[in-house]
């Protein structure tokens, strides 16, 4: 196959397009090889036909291609299917390598010029804003991000198919060194025509479902590949800039920037997810870090020679060595035998510790470390040995960068949040409650009496019952997840959890019966005092629409209640609130779900000010436009500045993952960006922008705007009796759900209700089917009615765009999923709909408001073409699409064949795998789909 064309200036990217039109050629020779000359024509015909058509819509043309696609024989078909997915996957990785070249390219030419949205940029920023070193200090003290992976089904590739392309990346990466001879290079060439022929024999489909526990494993992937060296980089960096730019003080930055998990603790509609597999998710947490530590360990061992004839140590270095030889018993690992090199003897008994931490029967003694600090003070004993004789580069180079690993990954590696549905709570309280003789119906009371009965119960020392009674699987189940994180707590530390998050929060009972149920396993607890020691937070997640606007309500009520008042104060006056963007946007669409999100956010900060509560937001983003999905920096910055107070989590799902973190340098240039943002959110807050002033003015048009799109988006998904048969027949609904991407269900009950399907799988079919329907329908008019004829409020739009940060990132989004959307391939999807009334009236009512869209977008912002204002996305979205399409209309082809066969009673395992493949190749293709 030959280059996909790329965007931007041919003089940066040159080297993109030579290896694109590397992996091309070698990829040509891999279907030579495996289908003949055969299945490179075809492969070349139809590509051609697709770039001709973009480039120049002629309707005869397009009914050649058509016959092409649909004439290909069944054996044929397949490889042509798989051809253009690999083609797409291999662009894929030669993209990130580029991105990981021109920040090199950056660094070596720049020179003393300083890279936007760097480390460097942002402290620069804060000494030409002439903040004072006290300031930058506090500020540093108060920002907090955490990013927390999810097992969000939204990964389409094995993780076999993962590795493969890690390796072809790093034997690409390697064709850039200038020192390769010619032998060299072909053998590297040689290598890489391995990889892609292995890529193309080895099957991109997963046989079964994983497991939670491989969902676990994978996740533990990128910690192992990246991320546990990554994560202190970046510290290292944002050290060195504060040092550059405040020279006055040695820094030590705070622990600002961590990463958690959901694998394994989110249990909402995945009854696989048990306390039985969330102890040992813990569990294969601690093993990889203490592995990490050991090897890290024995490195040093190599490296400590120096030797006392030559320095002279420090004493409390001789005396730890004197008392681990009386404390631990040396029976996995080999003493170290030359008395002259203490380093070494030392290291010796601290892997022996660590191998200990393996031994149940070391638990509570000195024979291992029961705690990280312990193994945090020894490193420290071990640097300040090393300064004490001036070995202070060694304390730099290898000390530093393993105590700063030990700080931020502890003994647990990522701290693991608890997810459960707010209903199973209800459940098992109710029964609870009625085996305990407090109340005979819970479920029947009003929220009022709720509230009124669960505070009492908190308040209350005495538990509710025998830890042995006789309950339901259920509910069993529920108070085994709390008894279990207690022990999590006690085993791991404190932070291996710290929050309990709540679906569907619709209420303040919702979050007191996660209080009570962790009263009952020891997570909350009254002290003689009086004080209140609590080491679990419930966390509420506030989803819908409706649920944005009770928020602040909710947790008024909670806040005037005593007891849970004292649990928050118990907690750092902290509170962590989680707002959810993918069921939002499927509730009420764009546009509404970005505001009322942003209403959520001023309304619960200014709410907990008068309790004096700091908010910790954690954000429910996806990797989609229809999900809250959009780079980790623009994300941060997004916030309104005045909602970062205790800090920022963001989910991290699927996909995503992949594309940030399972490449070094891309991981790093992804946390950097997010750490510039990070600090120039937080001086923003300190700062407020001229755009303050106007916002109160802006702020009173928009909810107007929003109703409007809320009632035009309603209409169609709730109100309309044919939408679910348009949704379900025009897209690959059902069969994304036959894709074995997660562990857990598509839909939370076995129900065909719009309101039961999980808005992964919703955002999904939307996008496969290139309509990318929840990521712009109903803002044309919202925009439109707005307007009216009035040109005045044309320009206040315009003006908006131009210095509103939250509607200009609004208008943006809307253009990248109108260029990403294809309403002619959509209207062959529509063509599977059997009810022709169904299929016309809706499909025109898109289509009509896509137009409107498009219009109105182009009026706001000025431009005379969708994307105008970011035109090397404009390009590479343009430049990818002849590559997409075939795929696309082949999806649809295979989709009417296996619908066909299955209305008819039959089935086509053979023709199912092609559907599942066209879904793999469009994701690759896209990108960022779920």
């Amino acid at each position: 196959m030959t280059e996909l064309a790329t965007a931007s200036r041919p003089s940066s990217n040159h080297l993109l397009r030579r290896d694109v039109r590397f992996l091309g050629n070698i990829l040509g020779e891999v279907l030579v090889h495996q289908g003949g000359r055969e299945l490179l024509e075809h492969v070349e015909r139809i590509r051609e036909t697709s770039k001709a058509l973009r480039a120049d819509f002629v309707p005869e043309l397009y009914d050649e291609f058509l016959n092409a696609i649909g004439n290909l024989a069944p054996d044929i078909r397949h490889q042509v299917i798989r051809a253009f997915a690999i083609y797409f996957q291999l662009v894929n990785i030669a993209e990130q390598n580029h991105r990981i070249r021109r920040k090199r390219d950056y660094e070596r030419s720049a020179g003393e010029a300083v890279q936007p949205g760097s480390i460097e940029s942002a402290i620069q920023d804060l000494k030409d804003a002439g903040t004072p070193l006290e300031e930058v200090q506090e500020l540093l003290q108060g920002i907090s991000l955490e990013l927390v992976m999810t097992a969000h089904p939204t990964e389409a590739m094995r993780r076999a198919v993962l590795d493969i392309h890690k390796r072809i990346a790093d034997e690409m990466m390697e064709l850039d060194n200038p020192n390769l001879t010619y032998r060299e290079r072909e053998k590297l060439r040689d290598q890489l025509l391995n990889e892609v022929l292995t890529l193309w024999q080895t099957d991109e489909l997963r046989d079964r479902k994983p497991t939670v526990i491989d969902e676990v494993r994978n996740g533990m992937y990128f910690f192992n590949e990246t991320l546990f060296d990554v994560l202190p980089d970046v510290y290292e960096e944002l050290e060195r800039c504060l040092g550059k730019y405040y020279p006055e003080r040695s820094w030590h930055v705070p622990t600002y920037l961590r990463f958690g998990s959901w694998i394994g603790g989110d249990r909402d509609g995945n009854p696989s997810v048990t306390a039985n597999v969330t102890w040992r998710t813990l569990n294969i947490q601690r093993g990889l870090v203490i592995h990490k530590y050991e090897t890290l360990l024995r490195a040093l061992m190599r490296k400590m020679s120096f030797c006392t004839s030559i320095v002279e140590v420090h004493e409390e270095l001789l005396r730890s060595i004197e008392q681990d030889r009386a404390d631990v018993e040396l029976k996995t690992v080999e003493a170290w035998t030359n008395e002259k090199e203490p380093y070494r003897i030392k290291l010796t008994y601290m892997i022996q510790k660590l191998q200990n931490m393996r031994n149940e029967q070391t638990k509570g003694t000195k024979q291992r470390y029961n705690d990280a600090s312990e193994f945090v003070e020894e490193l420290q004993l071990i640097d300040r040995s090393l300064r004490h004789h001036y070995a202070d580069f060694v304390a730099d180079t290898y000390l530093k960068k393993l105590i700063r690993q030990v700080e931020l990954f502890g003994f647990h590696l990522a701290a693991l949040d608890v997810r459960q549905h707010s209903k199973e709570h209800e459940n098992a309280m109710a029964e609870v409650l009625a085996k305990a003789g407090v109340a005979a119906d819970y479920a029947s009371l009003s929220e009022e009496e709720k509230i009124e009965l669960l505070h009492k119960l908190l308040s209350d020392s005495r538990p509710l019952l025998h830890e042995n009674a006789d309950l339901s699987e259920n509910t069993k189940e529920c108070l085994d997840v709390f008894r279990t994180i207690y022990r999590a707590q006690q085993e791991f530390g404190r932070a291996c959890i710290t929050s309990y998050l709540i679906s569907m929060t619709q209420g303040a009972s919702d979050m007191l019966e996660v209080m009570v149920f962790a009263k009952e396993a020891g997570l909350f607890r009254r002290e003689s005092d009086g004080s209140i020691v609590s080491t679990l937070q419930s966390v509420p997640l506030f989803e819908t629409i409706d649920d944005l606007h009770a928020a602040p309500d909710i947790m008024k009520t909670l806040f005037e209640l005593p007891v849970y008042r004292q649990t928050v104060a118990a907690m750092g006056n902290q509170h962590e609130i989680m707002l959810g963007y993918s069921d939002s946007n499927k509730d009420g669409g764009m546009v509404t779900a970005n505001w009322e999100l942003r209403m959520a956010l001023n309304g619960l900060t200014e709410m907990a000010k008068d309790y004096d509560v700091r908010l910790k937001f954690f954000h429910g983003r996806g990797g989609a436009l229809g999900r809250g999905g959009m780079p980790l920096n623009r994300s941060i910055l997004a916030q309104p500045p005045s909602t970062i107070g205790a800090g920022i989590k963001i989910t991290e799902q699927g996909e995503v993952l992949t594309s940030r973190y399972s490449m070094q340098g891309i991981a790093y240039r992804s946390l950097e960006q997010a750490t510039s943002a990070l600090v120039k959110a937080a001086w923003l807050a300190r700062h407020p922008s001229k755009e303050k002033a106007c916002e109160p003015q802006w702020d009173e048009i928009m909810p107007s705007i929003s109703e409007t799109a809320q009632t035009k988006y309603q209409d169609l998904i709730f109100r309309d009796p044919g939408f679910m048969t348009f949704f379900k027949e025009s897209t690959p609904l059902s069969e994304v759900g036959e894709l074995n991407i997660g562990s857990r269900p598509s839909k939370r009950k076995n129900s065909e209700r719009f309101e039961d399907l999980r808005a992964i799988p919703w955002v999904f079919s939307w996008t496969q089917s290139r309509y990318l329907l929840p990521a712009w329908y109903a803002a044309g008019t919202a925009f439109k009615k707005y307007v009216g004829d009035d040109p005045a409020k044309l320009e206040t739009l315009r003006t908006m765009y131009r210095e509103y940060s939250f509607f200009r990132t609004l208008i943006d989004n809307l253009q990248m999923a109108l260029a990403k959307a294809d309403l002619l391939i959509a209207s062959k999807y529509a063509a599977m709909i059997k009810d022709d009334e169904i299929r016309t009236r809706i499909f025109t009512l898109i289509e009509e408001e896509y137009a409107l869209t498009k219009a109105m977008i182009l009026d706001i912002t000025g431009q005379e073409e969708i994307l105008d204002n970011v035109p090397v996305i404009q390009e590479s979205i343009r430049l990818r699409n002849p590559y997409v399409d075939p795929l696309s209309y082949l999806q649809v082809q295979l989709l009417s064949e296996l619908r066909e066969k299955r209305a008819g009673g039959e089935d086509d395992a053979e023709l199912l795998r092609e559907v599942l493949l066209t879904i793999n190749g469009i994701a690759a293709g896209l990108r960022n789909t779920g």
